[in-house]
């Protein structure tokens, strides 16, 4: 429980009060009382204000605040201002500024501007880190500490540090040039490397290139697929440098650093294991499917094992860097808000807390408007929300999220998946997950998303969509898990390679192949307008006779395997489509193409019922989401409108009390306004 020191969900957001003269402060307390803000975020950009030159340090504005902010009861979340270098760092030591894809020298600007592999960045940043947690270690007000700011935002580097580093991390990881050698297949087109020095960086000047899509191709995949990690790994010693220099002050205050959801260039499930809380930035375009947002909000709870997670940021009302940028319809921050608390968050945090007047996110929401007062709708739905959050004091703190069902996720997967030379540009991996997690989503069955290390033990069915890259042991793993009565789901284009992206020989799907009892003979990728059909067998309940499906076609042959569809179209009609291999206690099951979404949501509906797996209520309409959250022995539904009208839900033998309101739900059926949700303290 990160919440001791407040007992209730955090509520607040970024604060910058180093932009703005001293008379505005005092306003701002006024309209935090009246929001019913209990914590900020202080100090995110402020490393230029804090330290005008190398030798010299400014403190007294940060502590005017925190005192303020502790005198009128607000905890600080205190960030440590180092993702974005002062000018004259770049302009003394310009070891710190990136070289970007193609080798040009950035000069000072922008933000994550800074070399990872830097030493003059990292003793900097180190050093401010510790000089705030020796200022601050026995503030009251410090409630947690924020590290730097969404690590990796910015472009990679090419530097000479950055290929210096990546020849160690290399030596590190393999040991020997002949490791590496075969770890990369370097005989292809003559690469074979005899000395440590002949590594360079994968870019534009080398083995990487530009595709006509945007996307980053590459000759070598095992390269760039190291380099990656290597980037991964380089932002993640920073962070640790970091993170060691304020424990070594304050060991009992936890530490954070705000993650991005799906955020492709840094591997969070590493990242995770050394952070004390995971904290993320939520912002979903006006037309995000709020399934996708759930996942997310999934994704990040899942990172340490169902721990509650920090929603660090979102906007009030509007964003600022996105093509349109609409306003949250009224209700509909709230609504999201209470997304997030559903989904395992125990803060709900904003960017921004006051408008800025300048620069990029000049137009970007906040709880206080460019007007400056609270008389605006944005200030009201907030003060409305700080005012539950307050009724609801400690009730929802730390419950968990009860799931029987996972879904694997990997990050070095999806590097992989697409950076592959093919079979299909359309191939996206997230996607391809997503359309498993709202298959499970429409029908109100609650999914964990995990990694392939943990423990799968407490789940009845597991899901790996696209798992290309098989790593050593997870096989094993695997077949112990349906060996002792597990239920297995995996797709197209799943065991094809290892950990450093060689195709694994002997037939597809590689390593998988005696758990599925399938081989997969070729890989059809269609285009974009083609389409194939799933012809399902005869009187499988629950399922139309046939279904949509495109993308890539595997053409398996059971090999043990039973088949339980088949194609509809083209040179292989009446191959497999769909298989079941039992294996020891349990089975697993192999969706050898990308079905429609009405396919996945008869099926797995179908699936998740026979192994005894249920929806949190009997029937919800289409976009009433639910989720339970779990403390104590006691549960809580949420049941949350997405819909701009009201909508009937049958709650079945659901009954409780709604949190929010006090309404008694006695089950049955229940009318629930448009953009309104319940939070129903369930009867035992």
């Amino acid at each position: 429980m990160i919440n001791t020191k407040k007992a209730k969900i955090w509520y607040g957001g970024d604060y910058n009060p180093d932009q703005w003269e001293k008379p505005v402060w005092d306003e701002d307390l006024r309209m935090f009382k009246l929001a019913g803000i209990d914590v900020v975020t202080l100090n995110v950009f402020a490393w230029a204000k804090n330290q005008p030159d190398e030798d010299t340090y400014h403190f007294d504005w940060l502590d005017e605040m925190m005192d303020k902010l502790h005198t009128d009861g607000i905890g600080v979340c205190l960030a440590t201002s180092t993702a974005a270098h002062p000018a004259w760092m770049a302009r003394k030591y310009p070891d710190v500024l990136q070289v970007d894809f193609h080798g040009r020298k950035r000069k000072f600007g922008g933000r994550h501007n800074s070399c990872p592999n830097s030493p003059t960045y990292r003793k900097f940043a180190a050093r401010m880190a510790e000089k705030l947690a020796e200022r601050y270690k026995d503030h009251p007000a410090l409630l947690i500490w924020h590290i730097n700011n969404e690590y990796g935002g910015a472009g990679n580097c090419y530097c000479d540090n950055c290929e210096a580093a990546f020849r160690e991390w290399l030596k590190a990881r393999y040991g020997t040039l002949d490791e590496v050698n075969r770890a990369w297949n370097t005989g292809f087109w003559g690469h074979t490397f005899y000395d440590w020095e002949d590594i360079v960086l994968p870019s534009g000047l080398s083995e990487e290139w530009t595709g006509a899509n945007g996307r980053t191709e590459t000759n070598f995949q095992g390269i760039s697929l190291d380099y990656i990690r290597f980037h991964s790994d380089s932002l993640l010693e920073c962070y640790k440098l970091e993170y060691e220099a304020v424990k070594k002050h304050t060991p009992d205050v936890p530490v954070t650093t705000n993650l991005m959801g799906a955020f492709k260039k840094l591997d969070y499930h590493k990242w995770a294991q050394h952070m004390d809380v995971v904290s993320w930035d939520n912002y979903p375009r006006f037309d995000t499917p709020h399934s996708y947002t759930g996942m997310m909000h999934d994704l990040m709870r899942g990172l340490k094992a169902g721990q509650p997670f920090m929603l660090m940021e979102q906007t009030p009302s509007q964003q600022n860097w996105q093509p349109y940028n609409s306003l949250k319809r009224p209700g509909v921050m709230r609504l999201w808000s209470y997304q997030a608390a559903a989904r395992g968050a125990d803060t709900i945090l904003f960017f921004q807390l006051r408008r800025s007047i300048g620069a990029c996110e000049k137009y970007h929401g906040a709880v206080i408007e460019h007007v400056g007062h609270e008389h605006t709708r944005v200030f009201r739905e907030c003060a409305q929300l700080g005012k539950e959050l307050a009724q609801l004091g400690d009730t929802l703190l730390d419950a968990r999220v009860q799931a029987k069902t996972a879904i694997l996720f990997d990050w070095e997967n999806w590097w992989a998946v697409e950076m592959s030379s093919g079979p299909s540009i359309a191939l996206r991996y997230v996607d391809e997950v997503h359309k498993f997690y709202d298959a499970l989503y429409r029908s109100g069955i609650a999914a964990d998303v995990v990694s392939v290390e943990a423990d799968l033990s407490s789940y009845s069915l597991v899901i790996a969509p696209v798992m290309y890259m098989v790593k050593q042991g997870v096989a094993d793993k695997l077949e112990k898990y349906v060996q002792a009565g597990g239920t297995f789901v995996t797709t197209f284009f799943s065991g094809i390679v290892d950990e450093n992206d060689l195709v694994r020989t002997g037939g597809y799907p590689g390593e998988l192949r005696k758990l599925l009892g399938i081989w997969a003979e070729e890989i059809d990728a269609l285009l974009p307008d083609q389409r194939n059909r799933i012809v399902v067998s005869a009187g499988t309940p629950g399922m139309k006779p046939e279904y949509e499906c495109g993308l890539l076609c595997d053409l398996i042959h059971s090999e043990g395997a039973e088949v339980k569809a088949v194609y509809g179209e083209d040179f292989y009609r009446g191959m497999p489509a769909l298989t079941v291999n039992k294996f020891g206690s349990g089975e697993a099951w192999y969706v050898a193409t990308s079905p429609e979404a009405s396919f996945l949501q008869d099926w797995l509906s179908q699936l998740c019922a026979s192994r005894g797996i249920k929806p949190h209520i009997p029937s919800a309409p289409e976009g009433v989401e639910t989720t339970l959250r779990s403390k104590e022995g006691q549960d809580y539904l949420f049941v949350l409108n997405h819909n701009a009208d009201a909508e009937t839900v049958e709650l079945g033998d659901r009954a409780g009390i709604d949190l929010l309101t006090g309404r008694t739900l006695k089950g049955g059926r229940a009318e629930l306004m448009g953009h309104d949700v319940w939070i129903v303290k369930l009867d035992r």
